[in-house]
């Protein structure tokens, strides 16, 4: 225990971990419609404006391997994220820059989300960790820089989609009626 004074702990606390081998495919829903070619990605207002921490698997692995290396790192507390913070749709818009899509995000109002997008989820609380000390006192920075990290994964995600994947959660029908909606 990280209480117990004989006994020397360090403590990650770890973000999202997108990349290659995401047990969770977390970008695997925005890369198939990216592929899909659909004209616009949405999503229930709150999510849209949520600002979780991410953090690339490499780049994960060399903060856990920094802070077992250092002696430093002993009795410290750190938090592991990506430095800059982007809500779901600037991240989904990131992805689709560099996937060459042309669509646009969009944010509707919970009532007017098709239901297969509502998640039971409270999404009005970021969250998001500053992650200054592991760089200010292990000197921790990415090995892989964000748009390659995407990059890996979204070709990862290409290459391996899930092994199950419900249709219901690409009802391409309902969406294209809440575009209609919100665009008029």
């Amino acid at each position: 225990m990280a209480s117990d004074p004989e006994l020397s702990a360090t403590i990650l606390r770890l973000p999202m971990v997108y990349g290659p081998g995401d047990p969770l495919h977390r970008l695997y829903p925005t890369v198939k419609r990216m592929q899909d070619t659909r004209p616009a990605i949405l999503f229930e207002q709150s999510l849209a404006q949520c600002v979780p921490c991410r953090g690339y698997v490499d780049n994960v692995a060399h903060a856990i391997a920094l802070a077992a290396a250092l002696e430093t790192s002993a009795s410290r507390i750190y938090n592991v994220a990506e430095p800059d913070p982007y809500t779901e749709a600037q991240w989904t818009a990131k992805i689709g820059t560099i996937m060459g899509w042309r669509g646009r995000v969009i944010a509707v109002p919970r009532d007017q989300a098709p239901q297969h997008l509502i998640l039971p989820y409270n999404y009005e609380q970021h969250l998001f960790m500053d992650s200054t000390r592991i760089r200010a006192e292990l000197g921790y920075t990415e090995s892989v820089p964000a748009d390659e990290a995407l990059r890996r994964t979204i070709a990862w995600e290409q290459a391996n989609p899930p092994k199950q994947i419900d249709p219901a959660q690409y009802n391409y029908a309902s969406e294209d009626e809440a575009i209609a909606r919100v665009s008029l």
